[in-house]
């Protein structure tokens, strides 16, 4: 009966919202934090304050909107980003509260293309955290204006000037209290709103604004009055442009300070900016299924409008690079979402978010529309493969499908299907990842699968410029040539191709081929791991008017590739993680003995009342199972905290090379026989 009436007010909610809030404004609106910072909690209380719920759902309890997985109510955590609608002063908030965990980043990475302003969580007792870090780094790269938000502050060991003056320290940006806390770190704790009229508070924002702003430095300097109304005035804009983050302290278990909070989205963060004239584009965030209607594509419209029975454009930069292209789909239906619970809404328009399915073919990242958005920051890299087994031999294609269906509502897993060898491959960035995928496949698919340890990804990288070529003129009829080269970048380059010659020498279609062929063929080098940072560049080609096939450009390329990563020579690359790591004093030898042990490096620790801190960088290789013993160490009261920072050269002894997949083109005779169907 309950469910009844809550699905009523969300009835009612849809039906106000189509008559009364029709193109008033739209905040798109993020929660981002580190691990148990209190995300979820905080969106049940802006949900309740705005009436949204009849009562604050409780992570503890299983009975928070946004966590509504099975697996999330079970242990209580988050691992999928979910949206949620509330009305506000006539205004409309779609708020999308996302994962904290560092195994789930890419959840929040998908999250971010779709988001006009957010709110970035510090816990009153952590404080800032090297993924704390990590996000605001992203929200200051995409330019999306963020209030800073200090939780717990009811806790035994909140501290919310220490917080402060960490993240004025460590985080990259020009911060302003709003708020002020009585009785911290008790039960009863009170946030009270700054008054305009408080002298104090308007000289504290004279100054931040002065800064930033020559104007109000001179009236600074000349001690000339500024009104309240010129200071706040003054303040949303800095605040919406994202040159100030106001600073607000609540408490969400209890819901003190999240009314303040509601208030302070509308009047220092931006709106949506809705182009409905704009051509057609959008981002779909996030993708994933219903047993009944079948593929849900969650998208931010940016340009335009989506209306049922639409033909809906799709832009995939991996299908463009791969030389494949999807045609338009109709969308069936669309829907807005309240946690779990959905509505027919019949269109998205510009600036807003809605759910569309009759897209079959699409996965999470893609594209609305035929221009492509620059929307993209990098928050997750797997550094993990594991080998996936279904527990009965006959389950095979049953678990291939399931896994298929949740690699595209997560991509990073990068499922990999070898035909000839039987064998499924993911890529994952944790451990706990792990175990949460195991329990989804278990109560979505009703399979039990088991996965092999997890092993470190390594790259591979040209260690010298070098020229690679093959001629494919026999056996006939087959003409193709194919001249490359290949240089070393920089780390974190990528790959970057080009072509240095004209359609004269070679056919612009065989020019294609050859482009999409090397992008396909650099998953696996000289060592068998994916090549990177290298710039690749076709500087010779010739086809036959008559004994050329269309497909002799993907048999002669991979050898021509691999011909000039042999002459360029492979350095192997690991990937590194940064560290930061918290504990007694008295631990500190034994913690850098470790690190030394590990291949690591590190800066010199703070000591500070009996407890150091430090920040060194570690191959992930040897420091896969260090937290556990870090915390078994610590008993618990150490903090270990790591993001990924790039990949580094690796002596081949202390790495690994991988297995080689299929025909190895530098097998010339073979590799042509296979890719012909002439093998046996």
């Amino acid at each position: 009966m309950h469910e009844l009436k809550e699905f009523g007010i969300i009835k009612r909610k849809i039906w106000l919202e189509g008559a009364l809030f029709l193109g008033q404004a739209i905040y798109n609106l993020g929660i981002l934090a580190h691990v148990d910072a209190g995300k979820t909690t905080l969106t049940e209380q802006l949900l309740y304050e705005a009436g949204a719920l009849r009562r604050a759902g409780r992570v503890d309890d299983g009975t928070a909107q946004t966590d509504w997985l099975e697996v999330e109510r079970r242990r209580g955590i988050s691992v999928r980003a979910a949206s949620s609608r509330l009305h506000y002063r006539d205004a409309v908030i779609n708020i999308i509260d996302t994962p904290g965990h560092v195994d789930f980043a890419g959840e929040v990475e998908r999250s971010l293309a779709a988001l006009d302003c957010a709110i970035l969580l510090l816990s009153a007792v952590e404080g800032v955290q090297a993924q704390s870090r990590q996000y605001w780094e992203a929200l200051r790269n995409m330019k999306i204006p963020a209030l800073l938000v200090i939780n717990k502050t009811d806790r035994i060991g909140s501290d919310v000037q220490k917080v402060l003056s960490q993240a004025q320290k460590e985080l990259d940006g020009t911060f302003l209290p709003i708020t002020r806390i009585a009785n911290e770190g008790e039960d009863d704790c009170k946030i009270v709103q700054c008054s305009w009229e408080d002298e104090d508070f308007r000289e504290e924002v004279l100054l931040t604004l002065a800064e930033i702003d020559p104007e109000m430095e001179n009236a600074l300097l000349e001690e000339r009055y500024i009104s309240s109304a010129e200071l706040k005035n003054n303040l949303t804009e800095k605040s919406r442009s994202g040159e100030v983050s106001p600073v607000f302290m609540v408490c969400a278990k209890s819901g003190a300070g999240c009314r303040e909070l509601l208030a302070a989205v509308m009047d220092y963060l931006p709106p949506a900016k809705p182009s409905p004239e704009a051509p057609l584009s959008g981002v779909i965030f996030k993708v994933d299924h219903d047993p009944v209607m079948g593929k849900a594509a969650h998208i931010r419209l940016f340009g335009g409008m989506l209306k049922n029975r639409d033909a809906v454009p799709i832009y995939n930069p991996l299908a463009e690079e791969s030389g494949s292209a999807s045609e338009p789909e109709k969308a069936t239906q669309i829907r807005r979402f309240y946690g779990a619970k959905a509505q027919d809404v019949g269109e998205i328009r510009s600036g807003d978010i809605g759910a569309v399915y009759g897209l079959s073919s699409v996965r999470t990242g893609d594209i609305v529309g035929k221009q492509p958005l620059d929307r993209a920051c990098h928050l997750a890299v797997p550094l993990l493969q594991v080998q996936a087994f279904p527990e009965k031999e006959e389950q095979l294609p049953a678990l291939t499908a399931a896994l298929r269906e949740l690699s595209e509502e997560d991509p990073l897993l990068d499922l990999l299907w070898l035909p000839d060898e039987r064998e499924l491959h993911l890529k994952i960035t944790g451990v706990i990842q792990l175990e949460i995928l195991t329990e989804m496949i278990q109560e979505r698919y009703g399979l039990t699968a088991t996965f092999s340890k997890p092993s470190v990804i390594y790259k591979e990288t040209p260690a010298h410029a070098g020229i690679g070529f093959e001629a494919y003129t026999m056996p006939k009829p087959c003409w193709a040539v194919v001249k490359l080269a290949i240089e070393p970048l920089p780390r974190g380059s990528g790959i970057v191709y080009s072509s240095a010659i004209k359609e004269k020498e070679l056919f612009y279609r065989y020019q294609n081929h050859v482009r999409t062929s090397v992008f396909q063929n650099l998953k696996q080098g000289i060592y068998g791991w994916e090549v990177t940072d290298a710039k690749i560049t076709l500087i010779g080609g010739e086809h036959h008017t008559v004994h050329t096939h269309p497909l002799d450009f993907f048999v002669a390329t991979p050898i021509a590739l691999m011909d000039g990563l042999t002459n360029c020579g492979s350095i192997l690359l690991e990937p590194m993680l940064t560290v930061r790591l918290s504990a007694d004093e008295s631990l500190l030898g034994r913690i850098l003995g470790d690190i030394l042990a590990m291949r690591g490096k590190f800066d010199s620790p703070v000591i500070s009342e009996g407890v150091f801190t430090l920040e060194a960088q570690l191959p992930a290789a040897t420091s896969l199972d260090y937290p556990i013993t870090f915390r078994s160490m610590t008993s618990g009261k150490g903090i270990f905290s790591s993001r990924f920072a790039g990949y580094q050269e690796c002596p081949l002894e202390l790495g690994a090379t991988a297995k080689r997949r299929g025909i190895n083109p530098l097998d010339r005779s073979k590799w042509i026989l296979w890719a012909r169907n002439a093998l046996q």
